[in-house]
């Protein structure tokens, strides 16, 4: 199929969400075709995916499992409605995630995006609450640096600040702990660093000002990943479950992005062995070829609410497409390619050689700190005097046009290749990123 012509007016109507719009549209980068690790460019090119799509591809691109059962499910039902009815795969993905999940995370709730995943766990948490009858916990806890998507429940909880500084006064209710990032003690960590675990202990200063008996829940990403990759000090997040345990506060992680074998296994849950109430996830749930999220909760969560009257509702909340049949399709599919490839192991496999590649860069020009986990890294910059982000931007650009793709957060470059890469395309990827970075101002 041939390629629509760009024109000006075409370019000018869709206003592109976390993009600076302008520039962008000054010099378009647009991707017409993908496959394996590599997406095609408008002229032609090809681009080593180092971001797996948006932290979303993790078995990479034009998977056949996945384009063959979505293809026959379009055909064979296109919708059901959610509410008060179901169809079969719905309940197939939900029972093949619980078994993924250690127990007591044996339930699922569908929704379509990260952003859904957490305003659904903190409803949950706060209803979980009540239920049992403990109203007054409605405080949620987050954290600073944190991304926990981009509706009102999710950048109230969320720390980035430019997520949070156009849209008013947010959620009532509302408190933070401390990040985990500390340049100082912990520049250049291979895996988790040393040093740390005792920021969890910021928790209890919140409970002792709050009272526990007003806090809800608290929500972390595990690794935090849109900041610039914080990786949790070894203690930190055994700390925090104990101190939620302690006090009856519902903890949940945030795995739209560790999920689904990035970390070299199936969850962080499994690769920390702490194991919250709440799980959020996204993302690689159907590859990214469908919009599609999921909430695993905790036996005692769901059974809270399976109280009453069998006619009644038991949670008021959901949405129009929780369980899409083409979604659930999607991520059956994607569930089959993990498991027929070992992929939500195969970044164990790679951990030393990711880490070795990744951390050759240090004493290159420009760089303050690498931080690696599993099949995701960081690479922070000084950035420039009186123009933070450039630096790591101008990088973006010339990697792109090097023919690798890269993400940026502030100063902060962050990789997160699909789970399929092989050994000589991280050689390509790190080999890339020295030119780029040796180059800049």
């Amino acid at each position: 199929m041939s390629q629509p012509a760009l024109t000006s007016n075409n370019l000018d109507a869709f206003w592109m969400p976390f993009t600076a719009n302008r520039q962008f549209k000054k010099n378009p980068r647009l991707f017409v075709g993908a496959e394996g690790m590599y997406y095609k460019t408008a002229d032609g090119r090809q681009v080593l995916d180092g971001t797996a799509g948006l932290w979303c591809c993790n078995a990479g691109h034009a998977r056949p499992r996945i384009t063959e059962a979505v293809q026959r499910q379009i055909a064979e039902l296109d919708y059901a409605p959610a509410f008060q009815m179901g169809h079969p795969h719905a309940f197939e993905l939900a029972a093949r995630l619980s078994a993924l999940m250690p127990s007591p995370l044996d339930h699922v709730f569908f929704t379509n995006s990260g952003s859904e995943s957490v305003e659904t766990a903190l409803k949950m948490a706060i209803a979980y609450h009540r239920v049992r009858g403990e109203g007054s916990r409605t405080r949620l806890i987050g954290r600073e640096r944190g991304y926990h998507g981009v509706n009102f429940g999710g950048i109230s909880v969320g720390g980035i600040v430019a997520n949070r500084k156009m849209f008013g006064t947010l959620l009532g209710g509302v408190d933070h702990i401390r990040h985990t990032h500390d340049l100082e003690r912990n520049a250049f960590s291979r895996g988790q660093p040393e040093n740390g675990a005792e920021y969890a202990e910021e928790l209890i200063r919140l409970v002792q000002l709050h009272d526990p008996s007003t806090i809800a829940a608290v929500i972390v990403e595990p690794v935090a990943g849109s900041t610039g990759v914080l990786i949790p000090p070894k203690g930190y997040l055994k700390r925090l479950r104990e101190i939620c345990d302690q006090h009856g506060i519902l903890l949940i992680f945030d795995e739209v992005i560790t999920g689904f074998g990035r970390l070299g296994s199936p969850f962080a849950v499994d690769h920390f062995g702490v194991v919250p109430d709440l799980v959020t996830t996204a993302k690689g749930i159907t590859n990214g070829v469908i919009p599609m999220g999921a909430v695993f909760c905790s036996s005692d969560v769901h059974q809270a609410f399976m109280t009453g009257p069998e006619h009644l509702i038991e949670f008021f909340h959901g949405y129009t497409y929780s369980g899409h049949p083409v979604a659930c399709a999607a991520a059956l599919g994607t569930l089959d390619t993990y498991e027929e490839e070992g992929l939500l192991t195969r970044a164990a496999e790679l951990d030393d050689y990711w880490a070795d590649a990744l951390h050759s860069l240090k004493g290159t020009r420009h760089v303050i700190d690498i931080r690696n986990i599993g099949l995701i890294g960081a690479i922070e910059l000084e950035p420039m005097a009186g123009e933070p982000t450039k630096r790591a931007f101008t990088a973006f650009l010339n990697a792109y046009e090097a023919g690798v793709l890269i993400r940026t957060t502030g100063d902060i470059i962050a990789l997160s290749p699909p789970l399929i890469i092989e050994k000589s395309e991280i050689d390509r990827l790190v080999d890339t990123l020295r030119t780029v970075l040796e180059a800049l101002d």
